[in-house]
């Protein structure tokens, strides 16, 4: 225990002001609750953030994600590669289509996957590849397409959205991403696909929430792939509510028996605040990594590195490792961080260590890289009600119950 009065840190509450508030009061105060001006409203301004010509409001980055793979008609006897290293969303969505999960191994000493792997995964069945861009940091897409450019022979289109890209796809579970920079280029302007996460934890939330949106310049129609999104989300019904209540305008078709994942204007009205407070919002959580870094890699400790020279994070978590300590002592850490106040995590447990992948047959022993980046990885608080007394007390607090010394 360290010599200063206990503190309770918790890992990652929302950053909510007094005019989030204000702004959900007026959405329902407005009789207009579900989606409807507020929700389209944040669509706009989100693509305008991005950088792209459209972005779909859903109600989460799984439904984004999901959606897509519909659309783009994967389903089964398609294959759809993603990272061993992620949260279960990025995999489950390929098992809820009904195509077959393959998991990529990272590399060694890092949370991206392992390109060469990546290169060997691919097949005349695959449709899509869903790179992870972890704690913020965007994926080397260069890489990715290289690759995808190089197995294009490969590549067997089974529909006229499929024929249009005529190669394997890329899909970004961008969920942590939101703001990041790769080469000038936004996330969100540079995989083919890219789903955002507006989730509580998120740096950008709208309480439960997410975003889809797709690159310029691919020849896509985005009236009509907007349209689609709309029909997938809510039951494939041809009006949406607002079309709905203009006089006289009952009649609607259900051209296709969809989904109902929609976003609301209450979740809406929450994200239109916060986009205009997140560059702020951003910086500050630059300020924080920077303060980690300064303290905790003389002692040795590995960080993931969020900012480069071509390259901004959006600094959504701080993964840090301890080398060579075990799984167990790794948990120790997270116990007597807890004791002092101070909530811990780790990102993340690898998919084949969960008991729903190791029954679709994968095991964590064909994933090396992956364990050994989980057994010794702690997540340390990082958001932007964090003051810098907390950052420094949360580091003297890991120096205390690790034992480590300037």
């Amino acid at each position: 225990m360290i010599d200063t009065e206990l503190r309770n840190i918790p890992f990652s509450p929302p950053d909510i002001t007094g005019a989030e508030i204000e702004e959900v009061i007026k959405a329902m105060k407005s009789g207009w609750i579900t989606t409807g001006p507020r929700t389209k409203e944040l669509e706009k301004r989100i693509a305008e953030f991005v950088g792209t010509n459209k972005s779909v409001c859903l109600n989460s980055a799984t439904a984004a994600m999901e959606l897509t793979l519909r659309i783009l008609g994967v389903g089964p006897g398609d294959e759809v590669i993603t990272s061993a290293y992620t949260y279960t969303a990025s995999a489950s969505v390929i098992e809820h289509v009904g195509a077959k999960i393959v998991l990529v191994d990272t590399a060694p000493d890092s949370f991206e996957m392992d390109y060469s792997k990546l290169a060997e995964a691919i097949t005349d069945k695959t449709k899509v590849i869903i790179p992870v861009d972890i704690a913020g940091k965007m994926c080397d897409y260069d890489t990715i397409f290289e690759i995808v450019e190089s197995k294009k022979d490969l590549f067997k289109p089974n529909n006229e959205l499929q024929w249009l890209f005529n190669r394997v796809i890329v899909m970004t579970d961008a969920a942590h991403a939101f703001g990041a920079e790769r080469k000038g280029l936004k996330c969100g302007q540079v995989a083919d696909f890219t789903c955002f996460s507006f989730h509580a934890v998120k740096n950008f939330t709208t309480a439960e929430g997410g975003a889809v949106v797709w690159r310029n310049g691919q020849g896509l129609d985005d009236e009509w792939l907007y349209k689609q999104f709309m029909l997938y989300s809510l039951h494939g019904q041809s009006k949406d509510a607002l079309a709905k209540t203009q006089k006289g305008a009952w009649e609607y078709d259900i051209v296709y028996p969809a989904y109902k994942c929609n976003m609301t204007d209450i979740m809406a009205s929450i994200g239109l605040v916060q986009l205009d407070r997140y560059e702020a919002l951003l910086e500050r959580r630059k300020e924080i990594i920077e303060m980690y870094d300064r303290a905790l890699r003389p002692l040795g400790i590995q960080s993931l590195e969020h900012y480069g020279d071509d390259f901004t994070s959006s600094g959504h978590l701080y993964l840090m490792r301890f080398p060579e300590i075990s799984e167990e002592k790794r948990n120790e850490v997270i116990i007597k961080m807890a004791e002092s106040g101070v909530a811990c995590n780790v990102h993340y447990k690898p998919l084949p260590m969960f008991t729903a992948y190791k029954n679709l047959g994968f095991n964590i022993k064909d994933y090396p890289n992956a364990y050994k980046q989980y057994e010794n990885e702690v997540t340390l608080p990082l958001h932007t009600l964090l003051s810098n007394e907390d950052v420094q007390y949360i580091v003297d607090c890991l120096k205390a119950v690790t034992g480590q010394k300037e």
